[in-house]
């Protein structure tokens, strides 16, 4: 019999991979419309997944694309903690 897990798959909103859920970055906005980073990928709200590539971060904010998947205006702040956490990301599993 066939034991494995299946892997869940998200779609990054600014390349379109699909791609497992843990490789993606997601960003919530609140009932309230505040946005925040979420790197559980747990918190309740409205969620959009990108790619944890600085790649894809750039293109999501020179595209819009976070404002216009989430339909709220989306500050240089959440990109810059996008960016930030990959750099993190990145440090640590070297």
């Amino acid at each position: 019999m066939n034991n494995r897990k299946k892997v869940p798959l998200r779609k990054c909103v600014a390349t379109g991979e699909m791609r497992p859920k843990k490789e993606l970055v997601r960003i919530v906005r609140s009932k309230e419309g505040e946005v925040s980073v979420d790197p559980t990928g747990k918190k309740s709200g409205r969620g959009a997944y990108l790619s944890k590539e600085k790649e894809a971060v750039l293109l999501a904010k020179k595209k819009n694309i976070l404002a216009n998947h989430l339909e709220v205006s989306i500050g240089d702040a959440i990109y810059e903690e996008l960016l930030e956490l990959i750099e993190k990301e990145k440090r640590q599993s070297k």
